[in-house]
């Protein structure tokens, strides 16, 4: 092919990418309502209306002219951004082309369906109105799998599929190294016999929360011209460069955890707003899956579980609530490790891994059809008792936790390995600035949003999240950061 002739099919490709991002985002946004606003009895029209989109969304992902814009391009003389956009249009194509566009439109009405059985069974504490759903999900999920690569494993299918990006060797590498050394630092910090600050006796109403989170995010720097702050059954963050909204939950007995989750939420936020706006629509501007939770841990980890931190945010905390705390108390609270936390997302830095671990498992063998469905609940309690010594009471303490499973299987390595890659950006931050505690005791985030944004999210899409980890830190990911940010940091705090 000419390069005359390669403009006009890449700008053809362009132009189809960027419509079907529009709708894709607007199916997110009418998915956000879902959660955050929608009343309760208007499930059965959002399933539909959601199933229509994933049909409209299914038909412009095979579109012919796509795979013909594809083929024209595949011996062109592009740029690197370019070739880029071309290889993610590529991936998605090829993956798209496999599933009937009836699996599509019956997978997204069931995610919708999902959602509101898994509410009402969490609410409840019955995970028998959920497992009928679940049972169908993994029907569905399996055939996804077979249409995309009959002669793999089903699980892995559906992992990969979510664009881990990282290597499973390398991965399963990491958490390797992670049982390894993890493990017996939780049972050092068990058999410690110093006891970390726990203050917290009082209540404190929503209202009163939800103030301190809004002021914690402005003071972080979130822009709420282009976001907004609610609440949800499970936090979660959603939207664009334009428009990225965070929500969180509150407990009245433990503030730190909605605070913890509301910084989680911002940090996915400022990868959201960061990447480039004239990039809409296209590779370029979208955000790479496993590198987004590296975005949330650092913020949530290193930056507000640290020391400086708590110096800087004392008074603001105080404030609001009504309490008398010092910096060190609060930093001492905000780093705690509690072994006997059952929910994932209220897990401390060390044991929250091996929540990762027990889902991973359990999903993975429920998959493969090596349990059944009604045996989720006693799979999960068994090896949480194993791996955390504590058994939950109830299926909402359990099983029903979270609301991953709604959407399908395959992805909550990626909350590991984003703590992972959060260490090692961090420390490459610190390599290049010997300040990163002087500006945050000073509330000066502004250099840590440019240089994440400078380094990380400008990138796009333009390279895969290994190839992104070797540009900006110079090394391929690896545990050893994290490893020994967690061993240096909870060695101090507990005296080992």
């Amino acid at each position: 092919m000419s390069q005359t002739d390669a403009p006009e099919a890449y700008e053809t490709l362009l132009d189809h990418v960027e419509q079907t991002t529009y709708i894709s985002d607007a199916a997110q946004l009418i998915g956000w309502d879902q959660q955050v606003t929608m009343p309760a009895d208007g499930t059965p029209a959002r399933a539909k209306q959601l199933s229509a989109l994933s049909s409209v969304l299914h038909e412009r992902q095979t579109d012919e002219t796509l795979g013909e814009a594809l083929d024209a391009l595949a011996d062109a003389d592009l740029t690197d951004e370019q070739a880029a956009v071309v290889r993610e249009v590529e991936e998605s194509y090829e993956g798209a082309t496999r599933v009937p566009e009836s699996l599509v439109r019956e997978r997204t009405e069931l995610s919708a369906e999902a959602q509101d059985a898994w509410e009402s069974a969490r609410a409840d504490d019955e995970f028998d109105q959920f497992a009928p759903v679940l049972e169908r999900r993994r029907e569905l999920e399996r055939e996804r799998a077979d249409h995309l690569d009959p002669d793999r494993e089903p699980y892995r299918v559906l992992y990969e599929g979510l664009e881990p990006a990282f290597p499973e060797p390398m991965v399963e590498s990491i958490f390797d190294d992670l049982r390894e050394r993890l493990v017996p630092l939780i049972e050092s910090i068990r058999a410690s016999a110093v006891t970390l600050a726990d203050p917290f006796e009082a209540t404190y109403d929503e209202a009163t929360q939800e103030a301190l989170n809004r002021e914690a995010l402005e003071l972080l720097g979130y822009d709420f011209d282009r976001g907004r702050l609610d609440t949800s059954a499970h936090p979660f963050t959603s939207g664009t460069q334009f428009d990225a909204r965070v929500t969180t939950r509150f407990d009245p007995e433990a503030p730190l955890e909605a605070l913890n989750a509301t910084i989680h939420e911002f940090g996915h936020a400022t990868y959201m707003l960061g990447v480039p706006q004239s990039e809409y629509g296209t590779p370029l501007g979208s955000e790479r899956y496993e590198i987004h939770e590296s975005q949330s841990r650092f913020w949530e980890n290193h930056v507000a579980r640290t020391e400086a931190f708590w110096e800087y945010f004392t008074p603001t905390f105080n404030d609001h609530l009504g309490t008398d705390f010092d910096a060190r108390t609060l930093f001492e609270a905000a780093n705690r490790i509690y072994p006997n936390n059952l929910i994932r997302v209220e897990a401390d830095e060390l044991t929250y891994h091996m929540h990762i671990v027990l889902r991973t498992e359990v999903e993975r063998a429920f998959v493969a059809g090596e349990i059944d469905v009604e045996e989720i609940p006693r799979v999960w309690n068994d090896k949480m008792e194993e791996y955390l010594g504590v058994r939950p009471e109830t299926d909402a303490e359990g099983c029903l936790q979270d609301v991953h499973w709604t959407g399908g299987f395959g992805g909550f390595q990626s909350y590991t390995i984003g703590s992972v890659a959060a260490a090692q950006l961090d420390a490459t931050l610190r390599e290049e600035r010997d300040d990163v505690d002087e500006l945050i005791r000073n509330g000066n985030f502004e250099p840590l949003l440019t240089w994440m944004e400078e380094n990380v999210h400008a990138h796009g899409q333009r390279y895969p999240a290994d190839e992104l980890m070797e540009v900006v830190t110079g090394e391929p990911l690896t545990a050893d950061y994290f490893l020994e940010y967690v061993e240096s940091k909870f060695g101090e705090l507990y005296d080992l």
